[in-house]
């Protein structure tokens, strides 16, 4: 996390430990996107376009880590990037890395993942239930590193927050949740987390808003 006097920037990586230095991927991933963080007059002007050009940024850090590997090997990490600014957030992701955004501690939004089972589910072919035990849950469709081309990133517009209280402690809170709850392509195939252990946590970012108050719910 990086917190500036008018911008506050959360940021969640995770190597994928099927492919070779993953966890490095993740630690350039997100040493990539907290330097352009710092290196950009806040509050930012457009934040839709910092994340879209720090995400392709950190994808070509992740990229450059192995070139002469071969396409199948070389290190990938997925990332979700959250910028918190003048009473509002907006956020990107890349792969399952989550966004929650959670009211008076009920979930009113999530990213959803660029993975095998979420497609299956948005078609229909499966439940939420179904998820966590298919035997593809751990086939991600987007990543960054591999293949030198952009990855598919999702871009949130904006989300109003609570004036006064953004920054606070009940406004913003980032790490892992428990689980991974909810055919990989050429360039990410099967995620194995071996250094996080079977059915490990993932990162995870939870923007968190207050109870609405007795004049009326906050604007969200």
């Amino acid at each position: 996390m990086a917190v500036a006097e008018k911008a506050a920037m959360l940021i969640a990586c995770d190597g994928m430990g099927g492919h070779a230095e993953g966890e490095r991927a993740a630690e350039v991933a997100q040493q990539t996107v907290i330097e352009r963080f710092w290196q950009t007059t806040q509050p930012l002007i457009d934040p839709l376009g910092f994340l879209h050009l720090s995400l392709g940024a950190a994808h070509a850090s992740v990229v450059g880590l192995a070139p002469k590997l071969p396409l199948e090997m070389r290190p990938r990490a997925t990332c979700a990037v959250c910028v918190v600014q003048q009473t509002s957030a907006y956020w990107a992701h890349v792969g399952d890395s989550r966004v929650y955004h959670l009211r008076a501690g009920r979930l009113r939004e999530r990213t959803r993942d660029h993975s095998h089972v979420e497609l299956l589910m948005r078609e229909g072919v499966i439940s939420a239930g179904q998820m966590q035990n298919h035997p593809m849950r751990n086939f991600v469709e987007s990543c960054l590193g591999g293949e030198a081309l952009l990855p598919e990133m999702a871009l949130n517009p904006r989300r109003a927050l609570m004036p006064e209280r953004v920054l606070g402690r009940r406004a913003i809170a980032a790490g892992y949740a428990g689980g991974a709850g909810e055919p990989g392509s050429a360039q990410c195939r099967r995620r194995q987390r071996q250094h996080l252990g079977g059915g490990a946590a993932l990162p995870r970012i939870a923007i968190s808003t207050p109870r609405a108050t007795s004049q009326g719910e906050s604007s969200e």
